[in-house]
């Protein structure tokens, strides 16, 4: 799990979420810290919580879950474990790493519930009596040689079944397997070799082991002796854990810490040693995209010779078939009897198709023995069956004719060879076709650059030497040099320079963003102006681009309900088809033996058996099970990675088809309907003290809190006395610090108690509001601004008013969601009149005030209960708990935060535009998959029936096998097109108004203005 929080430090992200509960089995006691509870509860008390309503007992089972940066992802796996049925409560402590859950045994078992929490993207090792451990690991395979749904089906339920899997994803789309499995009990070698029993070719992309570990291929280490020397040397490196070489000296594996070494420092060590007259050469082994782009030119070369060669063969064989025997001279030529009543041109069709099918076709045999030998069929066995049919009747009417003086029959080589041409065609185009689905994923990878400029600083800070090396070999802090015009390799800090930089291929906003030293900056963000040095903070998979890419992968591994169906007809599409196939040809054949057609029917150069096995044949090879298959991956393949490149995260399947669902949209109002910067605008002083000492009072109580309204007052206090923001030497010591949330805070400074708060503060401290102060507060929050009271030693002192500007774009989003058809709500922790005030500038009707977040969740889930399908959209701090409740939890503004693992929908930009993206791209993308399926099951329902001749008797019209195999190839490559549209898709032109009033209200300036404004040109 890589650091999701990038901004935020363990323990300020465990101060901003809410509840965290820690079980202890001697204590059982409450305290606080920062104003967020933590409850200690006796095991024996735990077992307690909860009886089931039939009597059965109940189990607790207790996990070590690794990976969790901040409260977040404990809400996260608490979403997750709580959903499952039988499980009774779940809680997830983010200090412990542990979770704790108490379920009926009955309903599920420990290893379902370690499932679950597994999905939410954590390991979990059941811990039984503290003693047994299960490891599990977690290992991605890529996977080649998948045609339909009924391969990935089968490839995983092979591998579910073997001995300590506990859980395997297989999607067909991105050619990828998932599986999470107990080291205890099978290899990463034994899941390869699995899946390569059953036909596919299966390769290692990693084993989910400690991501602090590089590879290397080596060059020119061949002897015993060398091995050593380069094991040695990288031993010797400061920060290298361990080293492990190949027995062949090929390749090296290096664990190290990275804010030691890395793998620039490796490979230069290996290029130095000298070891005799041997040269050593070290380079990075192929990255995962690398190898997936790899992969698939791999696959369409090998389709393209396939193909190419049998249309060597398959093209004479059509021609002496169906043309040349239209020649009259050709076709006496062709008709030339050789031996009794075998001609040239069937001799010559044999030789030209045998090739074809058991050299060209060999691949199709291999596949149907594999599939039906792990007891299931896929296409391959459609295939094998439906050309076997057609060339071995075919080679028979050959012998006969030249055993017989008197036999005529008819040959089909061509439908043979036609038939393979085809679907090699068809797999080919296919094959281009899915790489084009992962588009977006490949341009956001080529986003990054390729080179970056590394700089040797002295103790100065002074520019010894630049050199430049490959953005793959940055190290945590270097130091790096970026130019205007170019690229940001990697993410960091700007320790020189100033510039703008164009951040919109991550976040989708268009207007630079001004850098200076101290600011943040990303990797494949554009350098514009100015010249930048920058220290490399995050490299490699912890930069924002990466965990992009990788929620995007993953959401593309995220299977969506309502692909179920084509699952489970997947199983049974195969042999229901050769049922259908078989019961076509014996329905013809014993209509033509008992007369039951005229004569007139049947083709002059056939007879009722060759009738009837053209039409068993036709309804073998036009049937397709991957068109079912690919209708709903490919489309939320293309969905997810159009929604990245419009700063739209879509964590899978599921939020897809949940998203498109909504009915009711719920918005916090702090950082979602406001801009979430706070500012004092007024202040009313209640005694005789001097505004200076006034707030110096307050910050010093505040600046020990992580609210928004904390920061503001601190931020007021310090433009007062004129001081830089880290300067704290004016503000008291303040001791006996308490915050309560949703109310305010309360503190000891200068030895007077102070508590700062809203009413609800005030009297739950016993402190009384005077009538002219609750009147001027009611005021205040008519103007849609907070009033904070700040009392000292029981007596109310002054009142702060606390402005935060409602987002431009708020009006016109929630009218557009009116006229979508959804209701939208507020949710604040505020007081009731600025939360009234705020909504109706913004057009909200429904609104609830002065809730905690845990209220949130709950009226979340009154909603639920209502019938309606409810979005939650929050700022992904302290709404966590209503976005896990939510239906659709969106996560807005949260910058490169993307990891918030309590979202379901990541909304890169602080724009509540996207909302309306996200909805609107959800039902599109679904209306497409809704749409394939159509096209599927249309295609099938229609193609089989006149495959099998209910047309022939009114109409004459028979289809020809080759051309049901033509439309077959055809019929998968029509569904990936229809999905690739979505490439195509644009946010409604609604929005489009939006940002034109957006700019005149607020009269962006041009880049080049913004340059000049800042001194910069």
């Amino acid at each position: 799990m890589e650091t999701f929080c990038p901004d935020l430090d363990i323990e300020s992200c465990d101060k901003m979420y809410s509840q965290v509960i820690d079980i202890d089995d001697s204590v059982a006691a409450q305290n606080f810290k920062d104003g967020h509870e933590v409850c200690n509860v006796p095991s024996q008390d735990l077992q307690a919580l909860s009886v089931s309503e039939n009597g059965l007992g109940i189990r607790k089972a207790t996990f070590e879950v690794t990976g969790m940066e901040c409260s977040a992802c404990a809400c996260s796996i608490e979403k997750s474990v709580k959903r499952i049925s039988g499980v009774v409560d779940a809680t997830v402590s983010f200090l412990n790493n542990k979770a704790f859950v108490v379920f009926h045994p009955a309903s599920l078992n420990e290893q379902e519930i370690g499932n679950a929490i597994a999905d939410a993207g954590f390991a979990a090792t059941l811990q039984d009596d503290d003693i047994n451990e299960r490891s599990t690991k977690i290992c991605r395979l890529r996977i080649t040689g998948m045609t339909c749904t009924a391969c990935s089906s089968s490839v995983e339920t092979a591998l579910e079944k073997l001995a300590g899997v506990q859980k395997c994803s297989v999607a067909l789309t991105t050619e990828e397997a998932e599986i999470h499995y107990d080291v205890k009990q099978i290899s990463c070698a034994q899941l390869i070799d699995a899946v390569e029993e059953m036909g596919f070719l299966a390769e290692l992309i990693n084993t989910g082991e400690d991501r602090d570990k590089v590879s290397l291929n080596l060059q020119g280490v061949h002897s015993t002796e060398a091995i050593k020397t380069v094991e040695l040397s990288l031993q010797a490196l400061p920060g290298v854990k361990s080293v492990e070489i190949s027995p062949n000296g090929d390749k090296v594996a290096v664990w190290y810490d990275p804010d030691l070494t890395g793998p620039r420092c490796f490979i230069e060590t290996i290029d130095q040693i000298k070891c005799g007259s041997e040269v050593f050469k070290a380079s990075l082994i192929c990255q995962n995209s690398g190898m997936r782009e790899q992969g698939r030119n791999k696959e369409v070369k090998r389709y393209a010779q396939y193909f190419l060669w049998s249309s060597v063969f398959s093209v004479p064989v059509f021609l002496l078939s169906m043309v040349f025997m239209y020649i009259p001279r050709v076709k006496d030529r062709l008709d030339a009897k050789l031996v009794n009543m075998l001609t040239t041109g069937a001799l010559l069709r044999w030789i030209l198709c045998t090739p074809v099918q058991f050299i060209i076709g060999w691949q199709f045999y291999v596949g149907a023995y594999k599939s039906l030998r792990h007891g299931s069929a896929n296409m391959d066995v459609l295939v094998a069956l439906g050309t076997n049919a057609a060339y071995f009747y075919s080679f028979y009417s050959l012998v006969r004719a030249a055993t017989s003086n008197t036999f005529k029959g008819t040959d089909f080589f061509e439908t043979s060879a036609m038939l393979i041409s085809f679907i090699l065609l068809g797999k080919l185009l296919k094959v281009l076709a899915k790489g084009k689905t992962s588009e977006a994923i490949a341009k956001l990878m080529e986003l990054a650059p390729d080179t970056a400029i590394l700089l040797t600083l002295d103790d100065d800070g002074k520019i010894k030497a630049e050199r430049e090396i490959s953005s793959e070999l940055i190290q945590r802090n270097d130091a790096l040099k970026v130019v205007p015009g170019e690229k940001i390799p990697t993410d960091g800090l700007v320790i020189w320079g100033q510039s703008h930089v164009n951040e919109s291929m991550l976040t989708g906003e268009p207007q630079p963003v001004t850098k200076r030293i101290g600011d943040k900056v990303f990797k494949g963000t554009m350098n514009q102006v100015g010249g930048l040095h920058v220290r490399a903070t995050h490299v490699g998979s912890e930069t924002a681009l990466s965990q992009i890419v990788r929620l995007v992968e993953a959401a593309q591994m995220n299977k969506a309900p309502v692909q179920m169906i084509a699952d489970r007809i997947s199983k049974y599409f195969v042999p229901l088809v050769v049922t259908v196939a078989f019961v076509t040809w014996l329905a013809w054949y014993t209509a033509g033996k008992v007369g039951s057609y005229p004569k007139s029917w049947i083709p002059p150069s056939m007879d009722e058996f060759e009738l009837a096995l053209q039409f068993g044949i036709s309804v073998l090879v036009i049937a397709c099970p991957c068109a079912l298959g690919l209708a709903t991956p490919t489309a939320v393949m293309v969905g997810t990675g159009k929604g990245a490149s419009l700063g739209v995260l879509i964590k899978g399947g599921q939020a897809l088809e949940s998203a498109h669902k909504v009915k009711c949209v719920v918005f916090d109002k702090t950082g979602t309907l406001t801009m979430g910067r706070p500012v004092v605008v007024a202040t009313k002083l209640l005694k005789k003290i001097a505004a200076t000492a006034f707030y110096d009072i307050v910050a010093s109580a505040e600046i020990n809190s992580e609210h928004p309204v904390a920061k503001a007052i601190v931020e007021h206090a310090r433009k007062l006395r004129k001081e830089e923001e880290t300067n704290k030497s004016n503000f008291y010591e303040a001791h006996d610090f308490q915050s309560v949330t949703g109310q305010g805070i309360r503190a000891v400074v200068n030895g007077n108690q102070v508590v700062v708060g809203n009413r609800q503060m005030m009297l739950g401290s016993g402190i009384s509001i005077p009538g002219d102060v609750d009147k001027y507060l009611q005021a205040i929050e008519q103007q849609a601004r907070t009033g904070v009271l700040v009392a000292i030693e029981t007596e109310v002192v002054g009142v702060i008013a606390i402005s935060d500007p409602v987002k431009p774009e708020a009006k016109d989003v929630v009218s557009i969601l009116s006229s979508l058809g959804l209701k939208s709500i507020m949710v604040t922790g505020d007081n009731w009149g600025t939360a009234k005030a705020i909504a109706k500038e913004v057009g909200i009707e429904t609104v609830i005030a002065e809730v905690l977040p845990d209220g949130k969740a709950e009226k979340i889930k009154q909603l639920q209960k209502e019938g309606l399908a409810v979005a939650m959209v929050g700022d992904g701090i302290n709404d966590s708990p209503a976005l896990v409740a939510a239906d659709v939890g969106m996560a807005i503004g949260a910058g490169t935060d993307i990891a918030i693992e309590a979202a379901d929908i990541v909304l890169v930009r602080n724009n509540l535009q996207d909302v309306i993206t996200a909805i609107d791209l959800s039902r599109k993308t679904f209306f497409r998959i809704k749409l394939n399926y159509v096209w599927a099951f249309g295609y099938n329902m229609l193609g089989i029936p006149i495959a099998a001749g209910v047309l022939f008797p009114f109409t004459g019209f028979r289809l020809p096998p080759w051309v049901a195999g033509a439309a077959m190839a055809t019929s998968s490559l029509s569904v990936v097109c229809s999905s690739l549209l979505l490439r195509y898709y644009v946010p409604p032109k609604q929005l489009q108004y939006i940002n034109l009033s957006i700019n005149k209200k607020t009269n962006k300036s041009t880049p080049e203005e913004q340059w000049k404004s800042d001194g910069m040109v």
